[in-house]
């Protein structure tokens, strides 16, 4: 059976997607979250889930800063690196886990290999030499 984190955190993105929460919306919010195919995983720990809504909390102000940053000194040099994803993750921290490195300004997740790394696109600042 599906968990019930996963199963709000599809509905959560059902309604955004949505933008509504009337009874028939609902319904069938709920019937999609259960119809979409998901992984044999481990179920999630609570735990995981509070850490990454409080990071996702915390990098709002920091995407501002680097928004910020971008339009005052304009960032020329980039670069691609791969970083490991945590350990024990269940498909729904890991799109966590992307859409927080992707909701900063200067990084984008490129791609997900399944063997557990994350390639990740950096705009960084011009090294002063």
């Amino acid at each position: 059976m599906i968990g019930y984190l996963d199963l709000i955190l599809r509905l959560t993105i059902w309604f955004l997607l949505t933008s509504d929460v009337s009874r028939a919306n609902i319904i069938i919010g709920v019937a999609v979250a259960l119809l979409l195919p998901r992984s044999v995983t481990a179920p999630a720990v609570l735990k995981d889930w509070l850490h990454a809504l409080w990071e996702i909390l915390v990098a709002i102000p920091i995407a501002y800063k680097e928004a910020i940053e971008l339009m005052v000194r304009p960032h020329q040099e980039e670069e691609t690196t791969l970083e490991q994803v945590k350990p024990n993750r269940t498909p729904g921290l890991i799109f966590l886990d992307i859409f927080l490195i992707t909701f900063t300004p200067k990084t984008i997740v490129v791609r997900y290999q399944a063997r557990g790394w994350y390639e990740v696109h950096w705009v960084r600042r011009r090294k002063s030499r």
